[in-house]
């Protein structure tokens, strides 16, 4: 019930988001472009009426320089042709004077229209005649033009056209409208699309959420839904199928290492318990053979020894999965490999084998952690003496230009081409391992911690045989070397 109210909560969170985007984005264009439109087009419409009058002011002057009813009658044509031209109410005037001999105003003698004279018409006309000069008066709506006419040098009269400017408001009205309109649509057309997105998204995570719950309980082999789309669902999906993938490798290799540890424990223990017996019942009847003794002492030996080796490489391997922090400081290779070689001198002169470390030429610095480059060392020498026995063991530490190696080979029977790269899986031992074989785990423990350190732990070609394995690290030199992190690894 609860992930049911969570579904509904995003689907209508993602629809409210996705309208109000919408919303907000229709009413900023609105904004943008409804206020400025109406002042444009006014001024557009007020040039266009002062631009027609000035056009037009040479064929009012022709008629004015005319005589009688010629006069009147061209006058009246420029009225008209004026007035059709620009939607206007046209009147032209020239100068009037009284009988008392003084000049009381102008008088129309051209209109347009019939009716008395609007009041910005007179208004226009007089400050025409006044100041000599184009006169615009704009009241609201209302916008009226006067242009002076010229006669010979002086003023002879002036025509002006007034004219409403409904059809802006009307203009914007429309656009306004039409704005409307489409925001409407729009929004009918967001809901949907946010209806069809939420529903397609949350049917897909629906998907995810159940493969999630069914590899939960029924385990890493549950059946995962493929989900193609490239999307970040999609990333998702496939993210989850690469966990499961992971699981199900985890799954593989934790029951290799229960049928593995539960073999190697039980050789040895079952071994030790027989000897223990045997051993037993020899002090009871009187009877012990110190030869004889010695032998299974010995044998006990290297069974407790096998059993320690596993529990130091199982802790290995629980600290790498844990993923504890290592360090990174600057250490000496080159002292590592003498000290690490040195812990195997006994073990080597058993086996009838020599170690040889070679020297660098100078110090040989690398950044890791003391203790893992040790361990990894020690690992790799471990593994030829358990391969190669009887076979030299070269060791040699060299520096390069950014990374310094440490490389450990032998003249044993090398590793056959199919198991170059299986041979750093966990648990995965070679075809010739036989009895004196490890568990599996060594070369998986040392290539995750060169990793850790930012190195590389590799296999390389060598063509007289055996196998030469090398531990690459970033180079050291570039902080300040610290001889102490050389003898802590030791």
């Amino acid at each position: 019930m609860r992930s049911g109210w969570l579904r509904s909560g995003l689907r209508w969170r993602l629809l409210l988001a996705l309208v109000l985007t919408s919303v907000v984005t229709l009413a900023a264009a609105a904004a943008v472009v409804l206020g400025p439109l109406q002042d444009r087009l006014r001024t557009q419409s007020i040039s266009s009426l002062r631009a027609a009058v000035l056009a037009a002011r040479p064929q009012f002057e022709r008629a004015l320089h005319r005589r009688g009813r010629d006069r009147e009658a061209t006058l009246g044509n420029a009225v008209f042709e004026l007035s059709d031209q620009t939607g206007a109410r046209v009147l032209a005037t020239d100068l009037v004077l009284t009988p008392a001999g003084d000049e009381t105003g102008p008088g129309f003698l051209g209109d347009s229209e019939s009716g008395p004279a609007p009041p910005q018409a007179w208004l226009a006309a007089l400050r025409a005649l006044r100041v000599q000069e184009t006169v615009l008066i704009v009241v609201g709506d209302d916008v009226a033009v006067g242009v002076p006419l010229y006669g010979k040098g002086e003023v002879a009269g002036a025509v002006v056209a007034r004219r409403q400017l409904t059809e802006v408001a009307n203009a914007v009205e429309q656009v306004r409208n039409a704005l409307l309109a489409a925001a409407a649509v729009g929004l009918l057309v967001a809901a949907a699309l946010g209806v069809a997105l939420a529903s397609t998204l949350l049917r897909r995570l629906g998907r995810l959420r159940a493969a999630a719950l069914r590899i939960s309980t029924e385990g890493p082999n549950a059946p995962m839904p493929r989900d193609k789309g490239h999307d970040e669902v999609g990333d998702l999906a496939r993210a989850l199928a690469q966990m499961q993938e992971q699981l199900r490798r985890q799954e593989a290799a934790r029951r290799a290492f229960v049928a593995t540890a539960s073999h190697e424990l039980r050789t040895p223990l079952t071994m030790l318990q027989g000897t223990m017996e045997l051993l037993e019942d020899d002090l009871r009847d009187g009877r012990l053979d110190p030869p004889d003794a010695l032998q299974q002492v010995a044998n006990a030996r290297r069974e407790l020894l096998r059993m320690s080796t596993l529990a130091e490489e199982l802790l290995d391997l629980s600290r790498l999965d844990a993923v504890v922090q290592m360090r990174s400081e600057p250490v000496e290779l080159g002292e590592v490999a003498r000290a690490v070689a040195a812990e195997f001198e006994l073990r080597a002169g058993e086996l009838g084998t020599t170690i040889d470390v070679v020297p660098p030429t100078t110090e040989c610095w690398g950044r890791g952690d003391p203790d893992a480059v040790a361990r990894v060392v020690r690992i790799l020498i471990d593994n030829a003496l358990r391969y190669a026995p009887g076979d030299p063991i070269r060791v040699v530490a060299r520096e390069g230009d950014r990374l310094a190696t440490i490389e450990v080979a032998d003249r044993g029977r090398g590793i056959l081409p199919e198991e170059r790269e299986r041979i750093f899986e966990r648990f995965h031992r070679g075809r010739g391992a036989g009895s004196a074989g490890g568990f599996g785990l060594g070369l998986a423990i040392g290539r995750e911690l060169a990793e850790r350190m930012g190195g590389e732990l590799t296999l390389a070609e060598r063509p007289d045989g055996g196998a030469r394995f090398e531990l690459s690290l970033p180079g050291g030199r570039d902080r300040a070397p610290q001889r102490d992190a050389a003898a802590s690894a030791a």
